[in-house]
């Protein structure tokens, strides 16, 4: 039997309600409607609503004459408002309350020296519009790794004030693990409560029936960060499903789970979650049927055939001999005498000849048992069937060692020990690690080190893992293997810091790129390269230098090993230009020159890449000249000296009028050398 669980708070939250049931309303009394983008994230029920007449249009000014404008439940930004406060427009405001609040609590509490920490996906119209209500410097992070790179900014945050508020559907875990990193990094800031209270205990009961459940159903829009967000909780505790209508559940087996818990987002109307109810109610049934007349049957024509028409057997007593036969779970030893890539046959002391299929030899599909197995092996088997008339006894290895392997499933959950597996496939939800002949399953969440890493680059590999739960009553396990990544990467970091010094050398890889540098991972730790440090010339972003996954070669500038922070270079002291210039450019030397800027005293010219030297007006022409611009322009090539170099101060003077003196010199001398014409009488 089946058992469905629906959570208590399933579906529409407060703000939802009031802006549809606002919407509907509207669109009864006979007005004419557009929404300012949709008005939730529910496919269903923004289809409904444009069947009814209602519109979305994406700015202000594409609202059509007399119509009503609706804001939606997750707010607009300050500027829309303001614009259309201006222009007088016609609008209702069905922005959630709990939105408003946060609006309230950036506006009132941040200035030009307040940095304002917002928790959630900056793309999110929610968060644009937060956004805009802030005066000061805004960092927005969607998990506590990208907060964790904010705090390596350099910039210091701590003498300004610090506010941090979250998205009003962020997760509640994410949040408190965000909350200790603000604290331990700045002490100054202040913290708001801004998550819902409804996605608050949302989350919180969709959290604890997962983990009473073997499956979960989400019911809600894809597009919802609501109905992600109970996604992302549910499915570290059993296999999740994501579904946006009943029509979905076709696509989901659900034969295997006997107690599903089902809970929606806060954009869902009950309609659905009614119609999802039914619609599984139903399928599990027909699911039932099937599974026991499909037994029945079989056991019946087995049975028949197993009769002989002269035999006065009854029928009764035949099917309980043959269920015995069929459920004949007796364990045997039996030797191996044959192997071929359909079954192995096997000794097992009886005057039957037993066999064990391909598909019973091991749970694990990359087994093959004529490269494991040779002529004279003893293995452990359950008898499955016996056939008296044709004197075979079909015999199982996979299940004989699925029962000592649950006793080692329990045993390793308890001891905590670390088991190896190979993963056979990927799943909704999660993916299947076949770890001692038993099939183990480890949620997306806990199956990769970090959030959104491919499952599909683990399948066929083998990998280490945790058993974190064992229900032997349902033949089910749940594996983790983060847990030991996350303990093998301890290990390595603390190794690495117990090495690591200055002036040390790594081939590392670009983690990731901000305004103000780069991350490099060196060995599973991260250091960071200020954007300073890239290149000997200005660069106005990281991204001219590096590009995300790039090897690079870098070199630890500084250490400190009590906060876990690493400053590194990656420009080489051999290609400082004012180490090029001091070896092969000496005073006196004449190179070409493009003309990069013009100013009232002089012209800058480049020297060699990454150095600019200025020509004084005095040393532009031998002529006195007004201005620079008379005689040079930008972009112009020439030739000039190096006169002088101030290496301490870094500055380059140039001349093209010593050039132009020693021009006319050679001039002056040829001309005194040619001979005199001769006077002709």
């Amino acid at each position: 039997m089946h058992e469905i669980i629906l959570a208590k708070t399933a579906g529409f939250c407060f703000g939802v309600n009031r802006a549809v049931d606002m919407l509907y309303k509207m669109v009864d009394d006979g007005e004419k409607v557009c929404t300012l983008g949709p008005i939730i994230h529910n496919p269903q029920v923004i289809s409904d609503l444009e069947s009814k007449g209602v519109m979305i249009i994406d700015s202000p000014e594409k609202l059509p004459k007399d119509t009503k404008l609706v804001l939606r439940t997750h707010g607009v930004e300050r500027n829309i408002l303001d614009f259309l406060d201006n222009a007088k427009m016609d609008y209702c405001d069905a922005t959630c309350p709990f939105v408003k609040k946060i609006h309230r609590i950036v506006k009132e509490n941040s200035d030009e020296n307040t940095a304002v920490f917002v928790a959630g996906d900056k793309n999110h119209p929610e968060v644009k519009g937060i956004m805009s209500y802030c005066s000061g410097e805004i960092f927005t992070f969607i998990n506590s790794d990208e907060l964790e790179e904010i705090t390596q900014n350099p910039s210091d945050l701590t003498k300004k004030k610090i506010i941090c508020v979250a998205q009003t559907t962020f997760s509640i875990k994410e949040w408190e693990i965000c909350i200790k990193k603000i604290k331990k990094h700045y002490t100054n800031a202040i913290i708001f409560d801004t998550i819902c209270n409804a996605t608050n205990e949302r989350q919180s009961e969709a959290l604890k029936l997962s983990g009473q459940c073997d499956a979960m159903i989400i019911i809600g829009g894809r597009q919802s960060s609501n109905t992600a967000k109970l996604k992302a909780v549910c499915e570290g505790n059993c296999p999740t499903y994501l579904i946006e209508t009943a029509k979905e559940l076709s696509e989901i087996d659900l034969s295997g789970f006997s107690r599903i818990g089902v809970t929606a987002g806060a954009s869902t109307p009950a309609g659905i979650i009614k119609e999802v109810l039914t619609t599984m109610s139903e399928i599990l049934n027909e699911q039932e049927n099937e599974i026991i007349e499909t037994a029945v049957q079989a056991q019946t024509e087995e049975v028949q055939e197993a009769a002989q028409p002269d035999e006065e057997l009854d029928f009764s007593n035949l099917l309980e001999e043959n269920l015995k036969n069929m459920n004949n779970d007796q364990k045997v030893r039996g030797i191996v005498t044959a192997i071929s890539a359909g079954e192995i046959q096997v000794d097992i002391g009886r005057k039957q000849t037993g066999y064990v299929p391909a598909d019973e030899y091991s749970a694990d599909p990359t087994a093959d048992p004529m490269k494991e197995l040779k002529i004279g092996d003893e293995i452990g088997l359950i008898i499955m069937k016996t056939n008296d008339q044709e004197g075979t006894i079909m015999l199982s290895k996979k299940r004989f060692d699925a029962q000592g392997a649950w006793d080692k499933m329990t045993a390793a959950q308890e001891s905590e020990e670390i088991l190896e597996g190979t993963v056979t496939e990927v799943i909704k939800g999660g993916i299947i690690v076949v770890a001692n002949g038993v099939r183990v399953f480890v949620p997306a969440s806990l199956a990769t080190a970090s959030k959104g890493d491919s499952l599909e680059e683990l399948l066929k590999t083998k990998v280490k893992l945790r058993i974190i739960d064992v229900n032997r009553q349902r033949r089910r396990a749940v594996g983790s293997i983060r847990s030991v990544l996350k303990e093998e990467r301890k290990a390595k970091e603390e190794a690495f810091w117990a090495q690591i010094e200055e002036g040390q050398t790594y081939d590392g890889k670009v983690k990731s790129l901000t305004s103000y540098g780069a991350f490099v991972d060196i060995g599973g730790v991260d250091g960071m390269v200020h954007i300073s440090e890239l290149s000997w010339k200005r660069i106005k972003h990281p991204s001219d230098v590096l590009t995300v996954g790039q090897d690079v070669n870098v070199f630890v500038k500084a250490v400190d090993k009590e906060n876990k922070k690493i400053s590194l270079g990656y420009k080489k002291a051999e290609d400082n230009p004012w180490e090029i210039l001091k070896r092969d450019y000496p005073v006196g030397t004449v190179v070409e020159s493009e003309i990069v800027g013009l100013t009232a005293f002089g012209a800058f010219a480049t020297v060699i890449p990454g150095i600019d030297g200025l020509i004084h007006i005095s040393q532009i022409a031998n002529q006195h000249i007004k201005h620079p611009a008379d005689v040079l322009k930008v972009g112009e090539k020439v030739q000039v000296k190096i006169t002088a170099v101030d290496f301490e101060k870094s500055r380059v003077s140039l001349s093209i009028r010593e050039l132009l003196a020693a021009e006319e010199e050679v001039a002056e001398e040829a001309a005194e050398e040619a001979p005199a014409e001769e006077v002709v009488e």
